[in-house]
């Protein structure tokens, strides 16, 4: 019996739904999702395993023109998925013209390895749309194979992932069978929380923040956290307090609901803030918190 085993890197503008798509393919939800763009920030792989396969799924920041240091880092992250892929897979959403960043799009035209372009949220056009974009995403991606697909709705996800069983190059696997993800627990812990503040919180307060997991301790039916939200001034401190510390125990409440389902277990969690300046556009911190791998 032959063994199948690949990287399949998911890259595209941000909000286009590669999270959506990553979860759906793993059957978990490891990536955060929020209405908000540049939700992903680091590139996070999960791992799916039958008898004869190992697809390493991998879900990446948004593509953009980074503005500062975190954003240079984010796409450090993206440049990496180009470079280790077997299979690509870009995601487009109906509407949208061509990516952020001419560089990457030339990369993918002239790949070398199969090229899968998604051509998400259908969903929301016409039959017409549709085909007229389909068209369109053919002429300008010749080396693609198009699929039209609702994340979702997980609508025409099983005939890509067929197609992926497909593509796959021959080869053993590169991670335990039974691994589900390369990020320890303390990762989404600390993504859980952020998620609900990208949620919950307006302007700027999302992408100044950073969680850092300081305490995590697993017992037999309790998993005890401790967590700091990092944020870059005073003022946004009070923000993510709130009244009376209203806004940061519906934070704690709706994360550890999360927490609870991804570890099977009861979540006892402690939030605290601290202010931690231009933490975004330093090098050693950004280190510090998992970015710069360099």
């Amino acid at each position: 019996m032959t063994h199948k085993a690949g990287f399949v890197n998911i890259i595209g503008n941000p909000n286009v739904g590669k999270s959506t798509l990553m979860n759906a393919l793993v059957g978990e939800k490891l990536s955060i999702i929020t209405p908000k763009a540049q939700t992903t920030r680091h590139r996070i792989l999960g791992i799916v395993n039958d008898e004869e396969h190992q697809i390493v799924f991998s879900d990446t920041p948004g593509i953009l023109k980074p503005a500062y240091e975190l954003q240079s880092s984010m796409m450090d992250f993206v440049k990496s998925a180009f470079e280790d892929a077997d299979i690509l897979i870009y995601m487009v959403e109906i509407g949208e013209k061509e990516l952020k960043n001419e560089a990457f799009f030339n990369k993918i035209i002239h790949s070398e390895i199969p090229v899968i372009l998604l051509l998400n949220k259908i969903d929301k056009s016409s039959q017409e749309d549709v085909e007229e974009k389909i068209k369109y995403w053919r002429e300008k991606v010749p080396n693609a194979e198009v699929f039209v697909i609702s994340a979702l709705e997980r609508f025409n996800v099983a005939a890509v992932f067929n197609k992926i069983k497909e593509l796959l190059p021959e080869g053993p696997p590169f991670y335990p069978k039974d691994q589900l993800t390369d990020k320890p627990e303390r990762f989404f812990v600390n993504e859980k929380i952020r998620e609900k503040i990208l949620i919950h919180y307006k302007k700027e307060i999302p992408y100044s923040v950073e969680v850092e997991t300081e305490e995590f301790i697993e017992e037999e039916n309790i998993v005890r956290i401790r967590s700091v939200i990092m944020v870059e001034r005073e003022t946004q401190k009070g923000i993510i307090i709130g009244h009376k510390g209203s806004a940061i125990k519906r934070v704690g409440a709706e994360a550890r609901k999360d927490l609870e389902k991804f570890f099977m277990k009861k979540v006892f969690i402690e939030l605290y803030v601290k202010v931690n300046k231009n933490w975004r556009s330093d090098k050693t911190q950004l280190k510090r918190f998992g970015y710069n791998q360099k």
